[in-house]
């Protein structure tokens, strides 16, 4: 998406069907893909995009009301700039929200009234942490459990962090999705190479069970982001055009190239907006009702057992 140099590979395991990033990126490498993608250079840009994303922050939130209607505090794993947890108060607004995330976007968050509490770290940091909180009602990771190295310990640090009964919540892309095949290389899930593992939902079903878990619902319609052709279109046509000036580019874009750039996504507004309504109206509903979109949401219940 940056167009930053390097090119990753992804596996896929034949019997379980687990997909994941072969090679790894070490941790450096992550920092350096990361780098300015959810902040710096990227900050306002990704700032508009969470704040058009209200409905499906609301729809993820209300997911939680057939299972707990007053949960007193709540975790939310990867909040980044708080949006999330800004919404869920208008589904929950008795509710503490704390919000852990290793980008210092977190801070912006706690300025803004998005979150009551920040904790700038990776979840297994805060089990050491003096700050630690225990006893949550909730702890939710929407999208988290694929951009990190080992995401048995995340779901094992939830269990230690949430009251006896407690809920979290998952979202992960699915890749099992018919479109991940369809759009290969331009399926926005893949996000490469941020995302080192994407799961099947059978096999975090079972790991879960593993672990002690309670699995109360587990869905690949519901959780559908109707973005797959939209995002295909611009993926695409950012590949293919002359790049735009960044700091990681070694040779400076021409005017010229500049030119043609914008000229290039004049070109590909149409399709865009062909795209937009295809996903919309055609696939998306589609995809929601064969239960196979394009994001797996599970909600699962700690055992009912006292903290030790």
């Amino acid at each position: 998406m940056q167009l930053k140099p390097g090119v990753f590979r992804l596996d896929r395991c034949r019997q379980c069907g687990h997909v994941f990033q072969n090679p790894r990126l070490s941790a450096e490498g992550l920092q350096y893909y990361y780098r300015d993608f959810y902040d710096g250079m990227n900050f306002s840009k990704m700032q508009k995009g969470m704040r058009r994303k209200r409905a499906t922050y609301r729809r993820r939130a209300s997911a939680l009301l057939p299972f707990t209607t007053t949960p007193v505090a709540w975790l939310d794993v990867g909040a980044a700039h708080g949006h999330f947890c800004k919404t869920a108060r208008n589904v929950f607004p008795g509710t503490l929200f704390h919000g852990l995330d290793a980008s210092a976007s977190l801070a912006e968050a706690v300025v803004q009234g998005h979150v009551d509490r920040a904790f700038q770290m990776e979840l297994p940091a805060l089990l050491n942490s003096p700050l630690r909180a225990t006893g949550y009602d909730v702890i939710s990771m929407f999208h988290v459990l694929e951009h990190v190295t080992d995401p048995r310990t995340y779901l094992e640090c939830a269990m230690e962090l949430l009251k006896p009964g407690g809920l979290m919540v998952i979202e992960v892309p699915n890749p099992a999705c018919p479109m991940a095949r369809l759009l290969g290389r331009y399926w926005l899930p893949w996000l490469q190479p941020q995302h080192l593992h994407l799961a099947p939902r059978h096999n975090i079903v079972r790991l879960l069970g593993e672990l002690g878990w309670d699995v109360l619902l587990a869905d690949e319609g519901a959780a559908h982001d109707p973005i797959d052709v939209t995002a295909a279109v611009a993926l695409f046509a950012n590949q293919h055009l002359p790049v735009a000036q960044a700091p990681w580019h070694v040779a400076e874009p021409t005017r010229s190239g500049q030119l043609l750039r914008r000229a290039g996504w004049l070109v590909a507004l149409p399709l865009l907006l062909v795209g937009h309504v295809v996903d919309k109206a055609i696939v998306g509903p589609l995809l929601r009702m064969s239960g196979q979109g394009n994001a797996i949401r599970i909600i699962a219940r700690s055992p009912r057992r006292a903290i030790s």
